[in-house]
């Protein structure tokens, strides 16, 4: 027999039952899918089984999730190509003479990677183990040097191909080649802050970031540099136009540019003679988890806002919103708040599946752009990979740095904090000047 549950009931339980199983430290798909198993049955009975079942096959049926495993492929190709390594050797003689010069070099590999991978681990860990004991070795600060590899690995989540774009737009019922155009914008805008950051502090403070000596460049002609950054920057830039121009050109949709972008990436690794069917067959696997884990969130996920919507969740959230006080600015710092707050103890896929579709038919009744605001969201969950106790970003550096340099946690999370700040400065610019994210989508 049905059990008759008031929304309001439903919303506080779910959600409180999901709280209680984040912290009990169950994988995140657990609670959510059990939570939504449990009210599902509780108030539909055995047709919530098929309810859960047919939306769970339409989520993961979309197209639009193919592009998932091709760019996490991807991703993987490159990183096993060196690269990286490449880039950083022919930059580094290129800026090392500056101040902060290194760091900079590193916040604009985290760039250029960003705008091939779309994964943070690949990037965090390559930059890890190429830039960091270079900048250790000569006298940088350990708090400057992680927090610029951590802040320009991450961009790789918000700069197209970014896998957080792909999973965004089927949840928000947004086209993943306008989230890429709009992304666009913000991601170099942080990019560029980083760099200023670096720049300002590194001329306040010298010691902190030491440009490099002139014996250590003197060596190097300028051919011999150009053909270095020729070498390493040519075949990156044909491979970010190749897929990222047929986006934005409406050449191809973003499923088909992911699949010549996989197929370059493997040309790549060959060109650079880093080519093994080993590597091949690692980089599979790991494409295989990864892609296994975002849709075992998003089936669990759908089952959860299924229920949720089905059982009147939905209109509850939707009255408290609208009649929130102060008018639509203090609604949007409200969830701003509430989603930095998730960031920090909750996994980024399980919060974009659960709060993005609860907030979308939302947000237009606010006077909200759903594409500007899709942007605030994924640039405020940035900030969750910077962020303590859940910072992706500080787990994936200390695995990735050679013990040898000595750096420790506490190094890493002041070097991140004042990045925290400069993407929240980043909020506020995307605030009054809506264009940052618009301007781009509106040409295409």
């Amino acid at each position: 027999m049905d059990i008759v549950l008031t929304p309001e009931f439903l919303t506080i339980g779910m959600f409180s039952v999901l709280f209680v199983g984040v912290l009990t430290g169950f994988p995140l798909a657990i609670p959510i899918g059990g939570a939504g198993l449990f009210f599902g049955f509780m108030m539909f009975g055995d047709a919530s089984f098929d309810m859960i079942y047919t939306r769970v096959y339409a989520q993961l049926t979309n197209t639009g999730f193919m592009a998932v495993p091709l760019f996490v492929f991807m991703g993987g190709m490159l990183e096993r190509s060196g690269i990286a390594r490449r880039m950083y050797e022919s930059l580094y003689i290129s800026f090392g003479r500056f101040r902060g010069g290194l760091a900079i070099v590193s916040i604009m590999i985290g760039t250029i990677m960003a705008a091939c991978i779309g994964v943070i681990a690949a990037s965090i860990s390559m930059l890890a183990m190429v830039a960091l004991p270079v900048m250790i070795k000569r006298g940088y600060d350990k708090g400057l040097a992680t927090g610029c590899i951590c802040a320009g690995g991450t961009l790789g989540i918000l700069i197209p191909p970014s896998i957080m774009l792909i999973v965004y737009g089927p949840a928000a019922w947004i086209s993943v080649g306008k989230l890429f155009s709009a992304a666009f914008g913000p991601g170099l805008m942080l990019s560029v802050l980083y760099m200023l950051y670096i720049a300002i502090r590194a001329f306040f403070q010298p010691s902190i970031a030491p440009a490099i000596s002139k014996e250590e460049v003197g060596n190097y002609t300028f051919l011999t540099k150009l053909k270095m950054l020729v070498t390493s920057l040519l075949p990156t830039l044909i491979l970010i136009l190749s897929v990222l121009g047929a986006i934005y050109t409406g050449i191809a949709a973003p499923t088909e540019a992911a699949a010549v972008g996989a197929i370059i990436s493997i040309f790549l690794t060959i060109a650079y003679r880093q080519f093994s069917f080993k590597a091949l067959m690692e980089v599979s696997l790991s494409t295989i988890k990864l892609t296994c884990m975002v849709l075992l969130i998003a089936s669990m996920s759908t089952a959860f806002v299924s229920v949720f919507l089905s059982g009147g969740g939905g209109d509850v959230v939707k009255d408290f919103i609208l009649g929130f006080p102060g008018g639509k600015w203090s609604v949007f710092a409200m969830i701003m708040v509430v989603t930095f707050a998730l960031g920090a103890f909750i996994d980024w896929v399980g919060i974009i599946f659960v709060l993005v579709p609860i907030l979308s038919p939302i947000i237009p009744m606010l006077g909200f752009d759903p594409l500007w605001f899709a942007m605030m969201i994924i640039v405020n969950l940035q900030m969750s990979f910077l962020t303590p106790p859940f910072a992706y970003a500080m787990f994936f550096l200390k695995g990735a740095a050679d013990p040898e340099l000595g750096i420790e946690t506490k190094d890493i999370i002041r070097g991140m904090l004042p990045f925290v700040g400069i993407v929240a400065l980043g909020l506020v610019l995307m605030i009054i000047f809506p264009q940052i994210v618009l301007w781009l989508p509106s040409k295409m």
